[in-house]
């Protein structure tokens, strides 16, 4: 398989690599995350203006019906920079969400909303004791005349406190854990209540509660009872791109501690020349490598309509990331010694990001399991 970038994705490559060295540098994302939204509003609007948000979303809804490995390409520019955005729950959840089963009244609304940057979008389906099994659904929406009625407990819903519009799972039919039965509602974020709070990576998250939340049977995305395919469907996408972000990160890793290896001294020479420190790095640099190939591969065999091999792919992709995120930050940390764990450097930043990409949407032991359970033919 070539996973060679095309021209145009080479040139988005170059233009946000250039935009990250010059507006989002490490010292300016520590003052976007001291921000009680977490981000810069104006950094949203500049990423509007220059086509991001609505790079993968359908042409006649204003987007550029861009692939998933263009999504990859600019989520690999922000891990290098560890831009805070909600550029995950907004385009990649929220708008792959919306566009993969949203009606026509729906898309036409919010869709160039997302793209124009005047809405954001938060995808509430993780509950308190459903740890990563996308099955595991208490809360219920019961049928009141044309409507529904939705109660329940949501929690980490990434950006869900300035978020414009939230879509929330709930059960329609069935027990908790059946496939079958589960429904994606659009409510206003104003009829929740929502505890917003910092994450460890200095990104932003909510604690939501639905009671007695009334909706109308067009706040249905999706088809009734349906909803777990569009569940899995954008999160095998979200899985995708922070394997593309952690790249980026592992990345940047890499290149500071050869770096610093190379201007750090002991015994009158720099610690390049020590032959230990030098497999090392060479590991390091052999981790980022393959996980770059798998991130790509992943990233474009999501778009495959067959989901088993989307899932492969998926669940492939997160389990070399997350053990070579691990690796990589703690060879980083290490090999810088102290100055590794200093609040004022950006290496143990990095690090913190890439454990809050290992736990998102599952971790290795996770993925191990569900790749073992893919057999071919069912998704499991």
């Amino acid at each position: 398989m070539d996973f060679s970038l095309t021209d145009e994705q080479r040139l988005l490559r170059e233009t946000v690599d250039r935009f990250v060295a010059e507006k989002c540098s490490f010292e300016q994302q520590r003052e976007m995350a001291s921000t009680p939204q977490g981000f810069s509003r104006d950094i949203w609007g500049q990423f509007a203006e220059l086509g991001w948000l609505a790079v993968a979303l359908p042409e006649e809804f204003e987007g550029f019906g861009g692939s998933q490995l263009d999504i990859a390409v600019l989520m690999e520019g922000f891990g290098h920079g560890l831009v805070l955005t909600p550029y995950l729950s907004t385009v990649v959840l929220g708008g792959g969400l919306l566009t993969a089963g949203g009606s026509q009244a729906q898309k036409a609304e919010w869709l160039p909303a997302i793209a124009e940057g005047r809405m954001l979008v938060a995808v509430a389906h993780t509950e308190p004791r459903s740890r990563y099994d996308l099955c595991h659904v208490e809360s219920t929406a019961r049928k009141d005349g044309s409507g529904y009625v939705l109660d329940g407990h949501k929690s980490v819903v990434f950006h869900g406190g300035t978020a414009d519009k939230l879509l929330v799972s709930a059960r329609t039919a069935g027990n908790v854990g059946d496939r079958d039965g589960i429904t994606v509602f659009a409510i206003d974020p104003g009829r929740a209540v929502l505890r917003p709070y910092p994450t460890i990576d200095g990104g932003r998250a909510a604690e939501l509660t639905l009671e007695g939340v009334s909706v109308e049977s067009g706040d249905v995305v999706g088809e009734v009872d349906g909803g777990l395919e569009l569940i899995e469907y954008v999160v095998d996408r979200g899985i995708t791109a922070v394997c593309a972000e952690a790249v980026g990160i592992m990345g940047s890793l890499v290149w500071a501690t050869s770096e610093y290896l190379k201007t750090r001294e002991q015994f009158g020479r720099p610690l390049s020349k020590f032959q230990s420190l030098q497999h090392r790095s060479v590991d390091m640099l052999m981790e980022y490598e393959l996980s770059k190939s798998l991130a790509r591969r992943a990233a474009v065999a999501v778009e495959d309509s067959e989901p088993v091999a989307r899932a492969q792919a998926a669940s492939a992709a997160k389990i070399q990331i997350g053990k070579a995120g691990k690796f990589v930050g703690q060879q980083a940390v290490q090999l810088h010694g102290g100055m590794g764990m200093a609040d004022e450097l950006p290496i143990g930043h990095y690090f913190k990001r890439l454990s809050m990409i290992n736990s998102l949407f599952g971790d290795v032991d996770y993925h191990l399991q569900r790749f073992a359970d893919l057999d071919g033919s069912v998704l499991r």
